[in-house]
């Protein structure tokens, strides 16, 4: 039954994201808001809502490890989500298409925030403030400087993200906006729920069923953006819509251990978060090489490192299992 419940509520969260997606790009087309702050705050918000829910979920119900893995393995599985296409569709050679100095800032600050939680996890225990860790400061404030760099570029990926929903009036997104964002808060509460279970009776290790399982159902929504951008052509939006809910999903830590009030939520977890942590950061050095790398003609040269990241995900679970 906690399959089946798992299930359901993943396909729900997917669908209901969808909806999200569809509605913000309309919201950002109509409302007199700046693309920066609908783009920064609305979509970013509506895509990681799934992430954010499932993990506040999981500190309800005090399972510190679901609650983190997820977001450290919606990081992992966003850019699984990229080799994998990458791979599909091989022939379109995506990552000689897009220029470097559009995606490698936020690239290298995934790493850079990605390193602070990797710090604070060897510590094992950090000074905390309000019983909030010190490192989900330093990650806010990483992540306010970074978009105040990048936001002029993120209000025209923004503009050309908005594909959807022209028909649709402003209030008539409003409202779907929120139906679609209740329903993913009722539907990824099951999901933490039913993972929490899951781990509990079939005994697999909560951090395994955050990171991989209840993960990867809440990145599906990433999927369907980043496969609509290649219908598309548009594979600027494609990587850069991963990088950002990369950043965005790291933010939501924060977030989440503001709700934790049993001290920083970094201490309370287990060590296998730390292999997910470094796993994103490696795979994360391979998709810089990828952008970075002279042009690779030939199919080998070229689907290596994709190819690469794709076994190192695969690989990984199948230990943390």
């Amino acid at each position: 039954m906690n399959f089946l419940i798992f299930a359901i509520s993943a396909v729900v969260v997917v669908l209901a994201a969808v909806q999200l997606n569809r509605y913000g790009d309309v919201i950002s087309q109509k409302s007199k808001l700046s693309g920066a702050v609908v783009g920064t705050f609305l979509i970013a918000g509506a895509t990681s809502l799934p992430e954010l829910t499932t993990s506040l979920t999981a500190v309800y119900i005090d399972n510190p490890d679901i609650a983190v893995g997820n977001m450290l393995g919606s990081n992992v599985f966003n850019v699984l989500i990229l080799a994998a296409v990458d791979l599909m569709y091989r022939k379109q050679k995506m990552f000689n298409s897009i220029p470097p100095k559009h995606h490698l800032p936020s690239a290298i600050a995934g790493i850079i925030f990605t390193l602070v939680v990797v710090v604070s996890l060897l510590m094992g225990s950090t000074l905390s403030l309000f019983n909030i860790g010190i490192e989900m400061f330093i990650l806010v404030g990483l992540y306010i400087l970074t978009v105040r760099f990048f936001e002029n570029d993120e209000a025209e990926e923004m503009d050309e993200a908005a594909a959807t929903g022209k028909t649709v009036s402003l209030k008539g997104a409003s409202i779907g906006f929120a139906i679609s964002a209740i329903v993913v808060f009722a539907a990824g509460s099951a999901l933490s729920i039913s993972g929490d279970q899951l781990a509990q009776q079939t005994g697999m290790s909560s951090s395994f069923v955050g990171s991989f399982l209840i993960a990867a159902s809440t990145s599906l929504p990433e999927l369907v953006t980043v496969l609509v951008a290649f219908k598309m052509g548009n594979y600027d939006m494609a990587v850069g819509s991963i990088l950002g809910s990369n950043l965005f999903n790291l933010q939501l830590l924060a977030i989440t251990d503001l709700f934790y009030q049993k001290g920083p939520i970094l201490n309370a977890t287990s060590d296998s978060n730390l292999p997910i942590a470094l796993l994103f950061i490696g795979m994360m050095v391979l998709t810089i090489f990828m952008m970075v790398r002279k042009n690779a003609e030939s199919f080998t040269r070229y689907a290596a490192p994709s190819l690469l990241i794709v076994v190192t995900y695969f690989v990984s679970s199948y230990f943390l299992f």
